[in-house]
């Protein structure tokens, strides 16, 4: 296992995959928040995904310009939709 794949707790692992699988979240801001550049996202997902699940994400983010800061069109201003996250209760 990679020294950095070790010291992620599994809370973080899981804000990652969502931030991963999310259109309009950069991998820049998974970079900023969690210290992981693209590659390590990939080896990441590659191990916590169903061999399935990790192909269709990968599909789904290698077209996806949204992705990537330097691509990204000026009228996507934020990483997130308003309305993407759900009220979660408390126990």
């Amino acid at each position: 296992m990679k020294p950095w794949l070790q010291t992620l707790v599994t809370e973080s692992i899981s804000r990652i995959i969502e931030m991963a699988w999310e259109d309009r979240t950069p991998f820049e801001a998974i970079e900023i928040n969690y210290g992981l550049n693209e590659s390590q996202v990939i080896t990441l997902m590659r191990r916590e995904l169903k061999s399935g699940s990790f192909k269709v994400w990968r599909q789904r983010v290698s077209g996806r310009k949204t992705k990537h800061l330097a691509l990204r069109s000026n009228a996507v201003g934020r990483g997130y939709c308003p309305t993407q996250y759900k009220h979660r209760a408390r126990s």
